[in-house]
């Protein structure tokens, strides 16, 4: 069994993979994330695990789990399956890199866009070649919310809401307005020049507002809230074949 963590921006992300099977998988707060890790692998007798952070994990937290397991630490270091045409390597977010090697992974063959919608919409590219080059970061709903009420003096905080009109009536439904359909608008126009310029083209869309937005997109999308834990424990997967 391997244990696999992914550590975020806003909370961590815990699974448990038979092979490349997920059969346990968790959310939990970063505080937790010793207790709940030694917990999980007691239970499921783990022997691997590979781990992604790109919140605020402690060092003393990291050396904990070390302990208790074979980890890998995911970085720029880290022996992928893909070809990383990326200017700046080192500046590549882990979580980044995790998707694209879910793309290549299970999408063989296939020219690929992967968009994560959290606390960052993310855009990456990967061809049937399995050549990275990048993609594009733009701000998540929820920052584009606290944005609009930090750099203003009279816009209240929202909250992603169910129903959103296009025309907002009022202060509320005007600001409801203004992100989440600027947001679903830029997904579809990425998708569709990412369309327009390859063949062949599989989107993905993973990410915490995944469920809320897929089903308001017009492109044709595969939507997996659990593909970076799949690209993950690819990862792991592919070191200790190595």
């Amino acid at each position: 069994m391997n244990i696999v963590i992914d550590v975020g921006n806003s909370r961590v992300k815990l699974a448990i993979f038979n092979k490349l099977e997920m059969v346990y998988n968790e959310v939990i707060s970063v505080k937790k994330i010793v207790s709940n890790v030694n917990d999980l692998i007691k239970k499921y007798k783990c022997s691997n695990g590979i781990i992604s952070s790109v919140g605020n994990l402690k060092k003393s937290q990291l050396k904990e789990i070390h302990q208790k397991i074979n980890l890998i630490e995911l970085s720029s270091e880290t022996r992928i399956p893909f070809i990383n045409n990326y200017e700046t390597p080192k500046t590549l977010g882990v979580d980044r890199i995790a998707l694209v090697v879910a793309a290549v992974e299970i999408f063989k063959k296939s020219n690929a866009l992967i968009i994560d919608a959290g606390t960052c919409i993310t855009y990456d590219f990967v061809n049937a070649k399995k050549e990275y080059y990048g993609g594009a970061i733009s701000p998540g709903i929820k920052m584009r919310f606290k944005a609009l009420h930090k750099f203003t003096n009279g816009l209240p905080l929202l909250h992603l809401e169910e129903l959103i009109n296009l025309t907002g009536r009022t202060t509320k439904e005007s600001i409801q307005s203004g992100v989440v359909i600027g947001v679903i608008n830029e997904i579809d126009s990425f998708i569709n020049e990412y369309r327009e310029k390859n063949e062949d083209l599989t989107v993905v869309l993973t990410g915490g507002d995944v469920n809320f937005l897929a089903k308001r997109l017009k492109n044709t999308i595969f939507a997996n809230p659990n593909f970076l834990l799949e690209g993950l424990n690819h990862i792991l997967t592919y070191n200790l074949s190595k």
